[in-house]
């Protein structure tokens, strides 16, 4: 991306991108054909995209995928948080969610999208810094 910018006479860095991808609230997600592309990330309303990420990546710490389901382990006391910034995202793979203390279960309608989902989980938390995890 940084190439084309440069390219076009726009002199950037690619850490300069990354940062303006994250602020702008933007998430790369997977086409039912299997493209990726960049997609604005809906606000709550309440707060910003990027402090409801933070909350998320910094309460999850392992996302695993069993057929339709992604399981969000978080840390403890921080499901409904995490949940909570997980549905403001208004990611279409989500048929409803269900948060307890530590663990958040996401359904969807098909196992392709709950890899697709875990896959996305995981590349937000790690924005900041995931330990472990899918």
């Amino acid at each position: 991306m940084a190439a084309s910018l440069n390219a076009a006479g726009m002199e950037v860095t690619q850490a300069t991108i990354s940062r303006d991808i994250k602020e702008l609230g933007i998430i790369k997600v997977a086409t039912a054909s299997g493209v990726q592309k960049y997609v604005p990330m809906e606000r709550s309303g309440e707060a910003a995209s990027g402090r409801l990420m933070k909350v998320f990546a910094e309460a999850v710490v392992q996302i695993d995928v069993a057929m339709n389901l992604v399981i969000v382990k978080t840390l403890p006391g921080m499901a409904q948080a995490g949940a909570s910034a997980m549905d403001s995202m208004h990611l279409p793979e989500i048929a409803g969610s269900i948060a307890g203390d530590d663990t958040i279960f996401v359904a969807t309608h098909a196992p392709e999208q709950a890899e697709n989902l875990g896959r996305l989980l995981g590349r937000i938390a790690l924005q900041s810094g995931l330990k472990s995890g899918s």
